[in-house]
């Protein structure tokens, strides 16, 4: 009766969610898709069913949030591309013997911007930032399914102008650990705006993912598939070769084209609780940088991670194009150790 619940649960939420498909956002928040993992950013920036002692990767799904994370803390800086550096803390809570609380501040500085009148004339600098506050908590619905929520508040200052904006993820996990499988859906930044940069309003980039993750046998493997972009069918790009040439971008529409840009491949080899090496492939990064220097690096991504103690450690790396190398890392904390 409880798989059954659980399956009549998952039906109606996808079901739900799929009524957003119309509701498309604009290009504004697409912060919000940076992940604070460097796991998660190590299996290709896009991950919702990777179950992990580790509450850095439950900001792209609240129902990755557990018990298990009971006062643990965590902290991750990110080197994007140019000049842009992020940060982000989280710490989390169990409340009872099935739910636990978190709060999360996560900070994207892009740097000094050139200010220029309409002839290109440059007469200062400005700087531009987004913040993200988060509160989120999971409920334990069965032994192997997890629900989730969190609510963020959303700040963003671009030189004299700011706005603000309220989002929610809703999230469900189903995880056994018998077969080491892992299904999640996530529909994500449901809100609004509640203040304008000035008379324009963004939309914000609702969207709705399926994950999967699956040990390999008796290995010490790892599989995940996630599905993202789920409100649209259609991401075409253009594709304008290696720069050598004077040929016209040419459009790129393809069944299999937009099929593989909803996806995202994930490989973890986990031989211990305390060590994994992952790497990850996402091909809408990779078409996505098909305008700039790409090289064969691009869309690939690498990280891996080391558990001491009372401490964790972790690292990714990505190069999307040959101007642009991301370095994350992270460091996680488990408070209980220290108090007991």
């Amino acid at each position: 009766m409880t798989t059954l619940r659980a399956i009549i649960i998952v039906t109606l939420a996808i079901f739900g969610c799929f009524t957003l498909s119309a509701t498309d956002g604009s290009a504004a928040y697409n912060f919000l898709d940076i992940t604070s993992s460097p796991h998660i950013y190590g299996l290709g920036g896009v991950n919702i069913s990777t179950v992990e002692d580790n509450i850095g990767t439950t900001d792209q799904n609240p129902a990755l949030l557990g018990g298990e994370m009971d006062l643990q803390l965590n902290l991750n800086y990110m080197r994007y591309i140019g000049n842009s550096n992020f940060a982000g803390v989280k710490f989390g809570k169990a409340v009872h013997d099935h739910g636990t609380l978190a709060i999360g501040i996560k900070y994207f500085g892009y740097g000094e911007m050139d200010y220029t009148n309409e002839n290109g004339d440059k007469l200062g600098t400005f700087s531009a930032k987004d913040m993200a506050f988060s509160l989120t908590y999971s409920h334990d619905i069965t032994d192997r399914l997890r629900g989730g929520i969190s609510v963020k508040y959303l700040y963003s200052a671009y030189d004299e102008y700011s706005a603000m904006a309220l989002a929610t993820d809703l999230g469900l996990n189903y995880y056994n650990p018998n077969n080491d499988l892992s299904l999640s859906l996530v529909v994500a930044n449901l809100g609004g705006q509640i203040k304008r940069f000035n008379e324009s309003y963004d939309r914000l980039p609702i969207d709705v993912r399926l994950g999967f993750t699956k040990g390999l046998g008796s290995t010490p493997i790892r599989l995940s598939v996630t599905a993202w972009n789920l409100t649209k069918w259609r991401l075409p790009y253009y594709e304008v070769g290696d720069g050598t040439t004077d040929q016209e971008p040419e459009l790129k529409d393809s069944f299999t084209s937009n099929l593989f840009r909803h996806l995202v491949f994930g490989l973890d080899f986990v031989p211990s609780e305390r060590f994994h090496i992952g790497i990850g492939y996402n091909y809408k990064t990779r078409t996505d940088m098909s305008t700039y220097a790409r090289n064969i690096l691009s869309g690939f991504s690498i990280g891996a991670g080391i558990n001491v103690k009372s401490f964790g450690i972790e690292a990714a790396l990505s190069q999307p194009h040959t101007g642009a190398t991301t370095f994350m890392i992270g460091i996680t904390c488990n408070i209980n150790n220290f108090i007991k």
